[in-house]
């Protein structure tokens, strides 16, 4: 089971707030604005910041 559409719309990156969006291979949410990923383990989304990992460019 993936994460509800529903879900993505209403989350938001935990530090700044912002727009976060899927990765490619939906295994976790990425915030642009902080170059920060957020794990998704069991379809359930680890919003933790001290948790994330950073943004590989």
């Amino acid at each position: 089971m993936a994460i509800s559409r529903q879900l993505l719309d209403i989350l938001v990156c935990p530090k700044c707030k912002g727009e976060i969006y899927l990765t490619e291979k939906k295994d976790g949410l990425v915030c642009k604005a902080c170059s920060l990923v957020y794990e998704i383990r069991d379809d359930i989304p680890i919003m933790l910041i001290e948790e994330a990992k950073p943004l590989e460019q």
